[in-house]
């Protein structure tokens, strides 16, 4: 962007806009998670509130870095690189001509339009004669460029203040949605596939801090399915204050279930062992709701009295964001947010070991009990627990430090063993493995 006036970003508010006397916390929440997305960027940044509108600039910080943080932050629907200049005609008229000018430049013959908001109503025009008065100025010292009020391709936006006018002319779309955090916390049960991502993110969008959990089949598959689980973890921490990822090797207690007889009900009954754990995991670190990225029917697992098997091992609610969602529609929402080239790189999925020729569609929670009281399931899950993995998805080069980790972890590397006598961090939505059958 090029043009007369001191460059910025103009963040539209989404449905923050409708919280009505809430809306100052939410604002706030909105703004925490901008300052984090800002940390590591360089330079000095500034935040400042306009009327539904969050302005951000900087120092030695180039406009386009802070574009690409903004769109990354949940909560604003529209993201405009812009210029401020003093509330004067003289200043506005000048930006408006460099702005059209480089426009022109670049895309000849174009056709724009001019669209002003007056907030300062003690300014000397009105919004429609502001717009009148902007237009005449640019067809008289731009060449190369044409009105047009109906289907213009360049729409300037003029936007009165008592001290600063704001002009933008490029709107990029931002991520819709509630401040992650304004909805308290979850733990996502995070395979390697499509669906927990996207049902991660969703999670996100609807205003929940985010932690995960991967279940492993280790000792008996490769670490593949974990490189992954970080992967897509530090991809999803670009949209939320970075969430934690503990690491579960459930091989052992997969292979006790089928010793116990499992049977057609190995895969259900794994999957209720890992709500189970998750939500022991959930309660210590104070996640208040699991998330699956279940789809109804899409498997033999994910069907209506699987699902219920399952529920009632949980202790928390259980989020399912993609409950209707098509597989196709899964996969558009996991290209457009980050995910899906991770996704589909191969991998040992936990889910794939010692799966029974045919898995049950109806499984009946009297049969699941059978084969679970055949184990020791406190002494399994706290074995599962004393052994979890945490990681720092992204801690290092985006902003965030090991630093952050939980007071009292040891940190190695990227893991860090949590004391299980200490609570750690709040964690996020859990998202149940989606390549189970």
């Amino acid at each position: 962007m090029s043009a007369t006036g001191n460059p910025c970003v103009l963040l539209k508010h989404g449905e923050v806009f409708l919280k009505g006397h809430n809306r100052q916390r939410f604002t706030e929440r909105l703004h925490d998670n901008l300052r984090v997305a800002l940390l590591g960027i360089g330079g000095s940044t500034w935040i400042k509130t306009a009327q539904n509108v969050t302005v951000l600039g900087g120092q030695g910080v180039p406009q386009e870095a802070l574009v690409e943080r903004a769109r990354r932050v949940i909560g604003f629907n529209a993201v405009e690189p812009a210029v401020r200049v003093p509330s004067t005609l003289e200043e506005i008229d000048r930006a408006a001509v460099d702005a059209l000018r480089s426009v022109a430049t670049e895309r000849p013959g174009c056709g724009f339009a001019v669209r002003a908001r007056r907030r300062d109503k003690t300014f000397p025009l009105t919004s429609s004669r502001m717009e009148r008065h902007v237009g005449a100025r640019v067809l008289e010292e731009v060449d190369g460029v044409r009105v047009d009020l109906t289907r213009p391709d360049v729409v300037l936006t003029v936007t009165i203040d008592r001290k600063e006018t704001y002009l933008s002319w490029t709107r990029h779309p931002g991520v819709t949605g509630l401040p992650v955090g304004s909805s308290g916390r979850a733990l996502v049960l995070l395979s390697g596939g499509y669906d927990s991502p996207v049902a991660a993110h969703r999670a996100m969008r609807r205003g929940l801090s985010c932690d995960f959990v991967h279940f492993s089949g280790a000792p008996y598959t490769n670490p593949s399915s974990v490189y992954k689980a970080y992967a897509l973890a530090r991809e999803l921490n670009r949209y939320q204050p970075p969430g934690r990822l503990h690491v579960v090797a459930l091989g052992k207690a997969q292979k006790q279930l089928a010793v116990a007889g499992a049977g057609r009900l190995q895969v259900v009954a794994q999957r209720r062992l890992m709500v189970r754990t998750a939500s022991e995991l959930a309660a210590r670190t104070g996640a208040q709701a699991l998330v699956t990225g279940d789809s109804l029917g899409q498997v033999a697992s994910q069907t209506l009295a699987n699902l219920v098997a399952v529920d009632e091992a949980a202790a928390l609610p259980v989020l399912r964001p993609l409950i209707g969602w098509e597989k196709q529609e899964i996969i558009d929402e996991a290209r457009s947010i980050g995910t899906a080239d991770i996704s589909v790189l191969p991998d040992e999925d936990c889910c794939q070991l010692l799966t029974p020729p045919r898995v049950t569609t109806r499984a009946g929670v009297p049969q699941l009990r059978a084969v679970e009281k055949r184990l020791d399931l406190d002494e399994v899950t706290e074995a599962l627990l004393d052994s979890v993995q945490v990681m720092l998805p992204g801690a290092d080069g985006d902003g965030h430090s090991d630093a952050d980790a939980a007071p009292g972890a040891q940190v190695s590397g990227e893991a860090v063993t949590v004391p299980q006598s200490r609570s750690a961090p709040a964690a996020a939505p859990s998202c149940a493995a989606d390549t189970c059958p």
